[in-house]
Parts: C-alpha cells; structure tokens; sequence
C-alpha cells in the first residue's frame, strides 16, 4: 500500500531533498519543512538567500581545497600562517574542526577523502600529488597527517608517507586523544587540541 501524500508537489519535493542531507531522514525531513514553512518570514526567507549567495559565491580553494569566497581561502592568504607547517585532512569538515580548537596555526592540505580500492577510490582520485607538489616547492617543515583513525584513514596515511619519502619534511600524525574508528568532525575541541599537541613521528 502506497503512502498517502499530505502536502503539494512543492512542498514534498523540499521534503525530498531535505532528506539528502547528513543526519536527516524522511521523518526529520518533514519536520524541518514544516519549521521552515511556519517561520517563512524570521527563517526561511532569509536562509533562502544566504543559500543564495553561497552558491554564487562560495568556491574551492585551489591552494588547499578549503571552501571560502575567495580564493585563496583566508586561511591560505593570512600571512600571519606558519607556511612551514601543512595539516593533511581527510575533508573540509575535518578542517574546521581543527580550526574551532584553536590548536595549531598552520596551513592545511584538503585530500578530498581516503584511499579505498572496494569503493573505487584511487590515489588519482584524491589531492595527494597536488600534496606532494606543495612540500616540493620547498618551505615546508612538517606534514601533519590529521586523517581519521580508520583502516582507510591510516591506509591513506601510509600512502602519503611513501609518497613524501625522500623530500626533506618531518612526517607526524595525531597521537593521543582520537580513539581508534574516531572521526575527527565529532570530537571535542579539547581532545582536538591534545591530538595536535601530542603527535609523534609517523
């Protein structure tokens, strides 16, 4: 028996796509439209068009694969940076969560993912030359590799560590703090900063 339809074509396609996003399913989907539509005015008008501006104006970083409005990103363009010192994350998320604890001033290196054959994911597919191209061009001290404690993360590690054999950088990665199977978006800043502090060579 096919469920019966309670709102207009319009309203159910928001519904929809609502419920492509992260952490939210067909049911929280319907809640969030109707939040949205009740508060048309104080909400969804003007998240209409901040949505808006982003998609006109948000871009990707082509230094870091960060995701800012300009390009270079801030982080990338702030000269107040340690340039000697790049942070490899997994994803953009990742980026931001190091950067809400506050525990390190460096710049970071988006990989766009991890290696994984059974998903098709190939070295090609992610930033990881582009990595390497960075720490050639010389000035860099110190790779951070600030991936998930996941058999993929730590395959992607391992991966990246032959890749910047024989170039004249220290090679470390996230020590205490990131449980085994951690992903980096859901912990704390604390934890986050302990990570950073007590990384040990990789």
């Amino acid at each position: 028996m096919s469920s019966r339809k309670v709102a207009g074509p319009e309203i159910e396609t928001l519904i929809q796509l609502l419920a492509k996003l992260p952490g939210l399913g067909p049911r929280s989907a319907r809640r969030a439209a109707l939040h949205l539509i009740q508060k048309k005015d104080q909400l969804f008008a003007p998240l209409t068009r901040a949505m808006e501006v982003a998609l006109e104006e948000v871009r990707v970083c082509s230094t870091c694969g960060n995701i800012d409005t300009s390009d270079p990103c801030t982080i990338c363009a702030d000269p107040r940076r340690d340039g000697t010192t790049i942070v490899v994350v997994e994803d953009v998320s990742d980026l931001w969560a190091l950067e809400r604890a506050q525990a390190i001033n460096a710049r970071y290196h988006v990989l766009g993912g991890t290696l994984s054959p059974l998903d098709g994911v190939t070295p090609e597919d992610l930033k990881i030359a582009d990595l390497v191209e960075r720490v050639r061009a010389g000035g860099v001290v110190e790779v951070i590799l600030a991936v998930n404690a996941t058999v993929e993360g730590q395959t992607t590690a391992h991966y990246v560590t032959d890749q910047l054999a024989g170039l004249d950088v220290k090679v470390s990665r996230l020590a205490h703090g990131v449980p085994v199977g951690g992903e980096l978006d859901y912990l704390d800043e604390g934890t986050l900063a302990q990570a950073l502090r007590a990384r040990t060579p990789f």
